[in-house]
């Protein structure tokens, strides 16, 4: 679901299901898949991701607050199960391009507004992966750099940049005015 001027580079797609609404006034700079056999390989990739993902051994535990952090590759998760990010959390690669990060939240990812994911030393945003046990929100005008895999949706508030992919397997990915690039 999309409301105002929404650019996606990169496809965008449902299933299972038909209801895609707000493109237009929102942009697919690729192709929208509903309900259709490459739909349905996404949902069964993301599935498959996902809990490739949850299975991941933690190599730390950090605290729910990553803004002010710098974290380097490894899986993450925090005691009380969530993330959040009010400020920069910077993912710093150490010069080697195939670091991953992996930040594995049992209930929600939740930015504020105007907080942003920097890369750093060869980080890239395909080698960041946000597994949500339940849903994402994040805040207006917020830059998040990476993969959301959400148990359940994700709430992309007005404004918001996202370099990587927004992808919900059990309910809506609501967007507002934003801007999505694969």
């Amino acid at each position: 679901t999309n409301t105002g001027p929404t650019t996606v580079t990169g496809d965008l797609g449902l299933s299972p299901g038909t209801s895609v609404t707000g493109f237009p006034p929102g942009q697919v700079i690729g192709t929208v898949h509903t309900a259709d056999a490459v739909a349905l390989q996404a949902q069964n990739d993301l599935t498959t991701a996902y809990n490739d993902a949850a299975a991941q051994p933690a190599t730390a535990t950090i605290p729910t607050e990553l803004g002010g952090t710098t974290e380097t590759s490894g899986v993450y998760v925090s005691a009380a199960g969530t993330f959040g990010i009010t400020g920069t959390v910077t993912l710093n690669a150490q010069g080697n391009p195939a670091a991953v990060f992996i930040f594995k939240a049992a209930s929600t990812l939740i930015t504020a507004s105007a907080s942003n994911v920097k890369l750093v030393n060869g980080a890239k945003a395909a080698n960041v992966f946000w597994a949500v046990g339940s849903s994402a929100t994040l805040g207006t005008y917020s830059t998040l750099r990476g993969n959301i895999m959400a148990l359940a949706s994700i709430t992309v508030t007005t404004g918001v940049t996202i370099r990587g992919r927004a992808l919900a397997r059990t309910a809506a990915v609501t967007l507002d005015t934003d801007t999505i690039t694969k």
